[in-house]
């Protein structure tokens, strides 16, 4: 007899149900995802809401380009934007109602409403954007939006992180976090932005500050998703005829950063920290006797303590360490220096306000009420609560009080907040639902009060934490405690363009490395100022075991670094208008190599270089001991700046380096203002004396520049018509250039009566040059030309409105 397994006829069977079992809590598991059924609609104003089975969704137009989407559902109450400025001027758009969708559309922009079941897809200018895969959900631990991308957009954004251009593929947290000594990675660090800019030409923000995440196709390849705890259900679709038109539109409503002062882009003395008021005047007697330019000296932790531990939170003198600093703010003001100062928002129990900051009920809370309290690096602490407007005023009051002892700018540290338990109780929410703003916030409060008990200065403000939008209160970030080493320097191009494209202009970093080096390396050193000449500020900073300032190196490093100081600052009529330009469009100051061939998706991914404004391209040298260095060189003709080679563009260029220089080129076609002499400070700018390069090439028919004056230090100059507007432009046909420049000129303090030109044009061969002014022929002792350098040099006083100038 055949012997019988009495379990073998029942095995399939209970594999069979097993995987059944499995599958069912699977399923149980995943969040209910119910499909959303049109009803009706109806307007509020100029919002569309379309009333769903699953709630209701506000569609609204904040510009041309711009749309802004709302789910709001009865577990989702409508809560406050921190991204969309009060100022953004919502438009009327156009509805057409037809039988399977609504067609809501504002300009160029228009947004599809599938009714059954209801999804959303973007169109530009009748091109898609964008759609929904699942719009908005919920689940248990919070909310989020799905979204699907095609096979071949790259997507760059998210804010300050190390992972490269195109981070596609990559699951990123968006929780505000400090990252100390940070290289070659980093995910997560301290400013976060919930939003990305797509190579199919829009950007997607969600509009919501909570602790979340977004996921740029990693869980899949082919759907952008973002979660968050809580907080706004809201996003943003921009759209725009390039990348730079996208980032006008979002500006547009998210806010644009206000202009300056001009000494801010100057040369700043800086070190974690100057402990005595004789020792920072002994840092800027030396800058002076060495012969290297100072604009800014920023006192770090002591001004206010002994130590690093123990004291924050005294937001005021240490009058031992600095008996007179009233006297010393005066003085460094009449050497043409500024003084900045940090503060923090932490109250340390031992601080000489903790009981001040209990019994003015500024500090957040636990659940219970109580004073919220914690262990972190620097003490047992509270936290300041910036979202309640008693904690805003007695904060402010402190800043202000210190501001009318002289100081010019301030520095708002560990605004991340550093360290932010989740059961802290702030006005607005609780610490994981407020958390991205907080920085943002404190900004605000800054901002808004300077501007109303200070109408007539400018604010510099340097924090490194925020929200997208922050750049309207005229935050300065930097890229926080990175280390000072090779894999600290490469990232940098990296971050500073990554937060450009999200608004934030002014994002740069601690010049020579902030964190960690056990001695100092001089190569290094050299690379990361040469690079930081062309950044929008110039600080180097970090711990003092190895010093930030160059005055304290060997002479060597002293010539090669005081040499790109000054041509930073002889460069100040091109920073300063690319400044100006910033506050108008919201364009950033360094950008992409993809913004001068959108086509070239290749270049999505090269962060090797960047283009520095219009006309410079600029490639630091992040590698020690290299003898060469390959550039991806943009379409076009493109100038050397050192020593004016000319090559073609479309591939990739290999030049030779030294240490003396890095690759700095200029597009063809460029205009270049400079001022004619080296200055010491902002102080003694005057572009009275101005030398304009123009660099031509007979493959460049026209060309077009600006160069934007004011008084360097009056908000709304532009606003007010307390400015000058130079334009310049160039043409050339059949042998002939023909340049004019075109002065839109109204009155402000300094403006010189009359400016002195030296034109000069570089790549010009012909010495047999014959050169008339306004039609009437320029005299032979206001011609040089130099026939080695290719250099035609025109003096030209410019009184008059307009001139042209022809060159045959």
């Amino acid at each position: 007899m055949k012997s019988i397994n009495p379990l073998g006829r029942l095995l399939p069977q209970v594999w069979s149900v097993s995987i059944l079992a499995l599958l069912l809590l699977l399923f149980l598991s995943l969040p209910v995802l119910a499909e959303r059924h049109y009803v009706n609609h109806s307007w509020q104003g100029k919002t569309l809401v379309v009333a769903t089975s699953e709630g209701d969704i506000h569609l609204s137009a904040l510009n041309h380009s711009a749309l802004e989407v709302l789910y709001k559902t009865a577990a989702q109450p409508l809560q406050p934007s921190f991204t969309i400025a009060k100022t953004a001027g919502y438009i009327s758009p156009h509805l057409d109602n037809e039988k399977k969708y609504l067609n809501f559309k504002a300009g160029k922009i228009s947004a599809r409403i599938h009714k059954q079941p209801v999804s959303i897809d973007f169109f530009y200018q009748g091109e898609k954007l964008v759609e929904e895969e699942l719009g908005y959900r919920q689940t248990e631990t919070g909310h989020g939006f799905r979204f699907k991308l095609n096979d071949t957009e790259a997507l760059l954004g998210t804010g300050s992180r190390v992972a490269g251009m195109n981070r596609r593929g990559h699951k990123f947290p968006l929780y505000n976090k400090a990252h100390y000594g940070y290289g070659l990675e980093s995910e997560q660090m301290y400013y976060s932005v919930p939003g990305v800019l797509s190579s199919n030409h829009y950007m997607l923000m969600f509009d919501n500050p909570a602790k979340g995440e977004v996921d740029l196709g990693k869980a899949d390849a082919n759907i952008l998703e973002f979660k968050a705890v809580a907080g706004r259900s809201a996003y943003l679709v921009v759209g725009g005829d390039d990348y730079k038109d996208i980032l006008k539109n979002y500006t547009q409503f998210s806010g644009r950063q206000p202009l300056p002062p001009r000494w801010a882009f100057g040369n700043y003395a800086s070190r974690m920290g100057y402990h005595t008021e004789a020792e920072a005047r002994q840092v800027v007697d030396k800058f002076r006797q060495l012969d290297i330019p100072l604009d800014a000296i920023v006192l770090d932790l002591f001004w206010f303590g002994p130590d690093i531990k123990g004291h924050m939170g005294n937001l005021a003198w240490d009058k031992n360490a600095f008996p007179q600093p009233e006297k010393m703010i005066a003085d460094f003001k009449r050497q043409g220096v500024k003084t900045v100062l940090i503060t923090e928002p932490f109250i340390l129990s031992s601080s000489k306000r903790w009981q001040e900051a209990i019994d003015e009920n500024v500090l957040a809370k636990k659940p219970s009420g109580e004073v919220k309290d914690f262990d972190f690096y620097f003490g047992n602490t509270g936290i300041i609560d910036v979202f309640d407007p008693k904690a805003q005023k007695w904060f402010w009051d402190i800043h202000k009080g210190l501001i009318e002892q002289g100081v010019e700018g301030l520095w708002g540290d560990l605004g991340e907040p550093e360290v932010h338990p989740s059961d802290t109780i702030h006005q607005a929410g609780s610490a994981d639902e407020i958390h991205n703003a907080y920085g943002h916030q404190w900004a605000k409060m800054i901002h808004q009060n300077f501007t109303k008990d200070f109408p007539n200065k400018r604010l510099m403000l340097l924090m490194r934490s925020g929200f997208s939008g922050s750049q309207r209160f005229g935050m300065i970030p930097w890229s926080g405690d990175v280390s000072r080493s090779w894999d600290g320097l490469k990232p940098q191009v990296e971050l500073a363009v990554q937060m450009g494209l999200m608004g934030l202009a002014y994002s740069h970093s601690d010049l020579g490395g902030f964190a960690g080096g056990e001695s100092f390396d001089a190569e290094l050193y050299t690379r990361w100022l040469q690079y930081g000449a062309f950044q929008p500020l110039f600080r180097p900073h970090g711990q003092e075991h190895i010093a930030p300032e160059p005055i304290f190196h060997d002479v060597k490093t002293q010539a090669i670094v005081r040499r790109f100081i000054k041509l930073r600052y002889r460069l100040l009529p091109y920073l300063y208008t690319m400044a100006w330009q910033n506050s108008q469009t919201g364009v950033p100051l360094a950008r992409p190599l993809f913004f001068s061939d959108e086509n070239n998706l290749q270049l999505i991914d090269d962060s090797s270089a960047y283009l520095w404004g219009d006309n410079f391209l600029i490639s630091p040298v992040v590698e020690p001991g290299k003898k060469q260095q390959q550039i991806n060189l943009p379409k076009g003709k493109w100038f050397n700046f050192w020593n004016d080679n000319i090559y073609s563009g479309g591939k990739k260029l290999l030049l030779p380096l030294t240490l003396e220089t890095i690759p700095v080129l200029l597009k063809a076609g460029s205009f270049v203002p400079m001022l004619s002499r080296d200055i010491v400070s902002t102080r003694d700018y005057s572009s009275k004396d101005l030398d304009l390069h123009y660099y031509h090439h007979p493959d460049v028919a026209t060309a077009t520049g600006q160069m934007y004056e004011d008084d360097g230090a009056s908000p709304n100059a532009f606003k007010h018509k307390k400015y000058e507007l130079l334009n310049f432009s160039a043409q050339y046909q059949g042998r002939k250039l023909s340049i004019s420049l075109d002065n839109k000129e109204h009155q402000y303090p300094g403006r010189p009566e009359q400016r002195n030109i030296r034109l000069i044009i570089h790549n010009w061969p012909r010495s047999n040059t014959r050169v008339t002014v306004a039609g009437a022929r320029l005299s032979a002792e206001k011609i040089s030309h130099d026939k080695d350098k290719k250099l035609l040099l025109l003096s030209l006083p410019l009184a008059d409105k307009k001139k042209i100038i022809t060159i045959k």
